[in-house]
């Protein structure tokens, strides 16, 4: 089983700091999926009008800019897990889990449908 320890650390860190200042009240789920909805949005910024291209191989600056940004969506996403008390890892071994039935290699190898669009397509368990 792999090591979680860095999301827990993470978690702590969050946990301290906005007690510290003393932002739990405003630290509900509905702020933080909203909060977290902006930084995915701000990331998404970092690659607006870049060719593919440049988008994989960014400058220094915009480097950093989506470095950052990506570890804001982490940590509103950490955050938010927290306050409603989801085990993140395990949410997202399950996930992996339903993806892999979802989208079985034999038929989806690389193809960028939705799972959805195939002819023979029968509803999943999860349809997220």
């Amino acid at each position: 089983m792999p090591d979680t320890d860095a999301l827990e650390t993470l978690r702590a860190a969050l946990e301290v700091f906005a007690r510290e200042r003393d932002w739990e009240t405003f630290h509900t789920p509905k702020n933080l999926a909203m909060a977290l909805s902006v930084e995915a949005a701000e990331l998404l910024e970092c690659f607006q009008w870049l060719t593919p291209e440049e988008s994989a191989a960014p400058d220094a600056k915009r480097r950093q800019d989506i470095e950052h940004e990506m570890a804001d969506v982490l940590l509103y996403l950490i955050r938010l897990a927290d306050r409603l008390g989801v085990d993140l890892y395990a949410a997202a071994r399950s996930k992996i889990e339903i993806n892999r039935v979802k989208y079985p290699v034999e038929r989806v190898r690389g193809q960028a449908r939705k799972y959805n669009e195939y002819e023979d397509y029968a509803q999943p368990d999860d349809a997220g």
